[in-house]
């Protein structure tokens, strides 16, 4: 499970992650190359953070 956060919900994310998995996620901040398509998960915003267990 990975999911893809801006600055405002990647506490969201963390704690949406440990309650869907009850695991610790692993933090990774996206490049700026790759972020440009990316959006959050939550919001339309460019997603700056991946969390996941990779």
């Amino acid at each position: 499970m990975e999911m893809k956060s801006c600055q405002t919900h990647v506490e969201r994310a963390l704690d949406e992650y440990v309650a869907k998995t009850e695991s610790y996620p692993i933090l990774t901040k996206i490049e700026n190359d790759e972020n440009l398509s990316t959006k959050c998960d939550f919001c339309e915003e460019p997603a700056m953070y991946l969390v996941g267990n990779k």
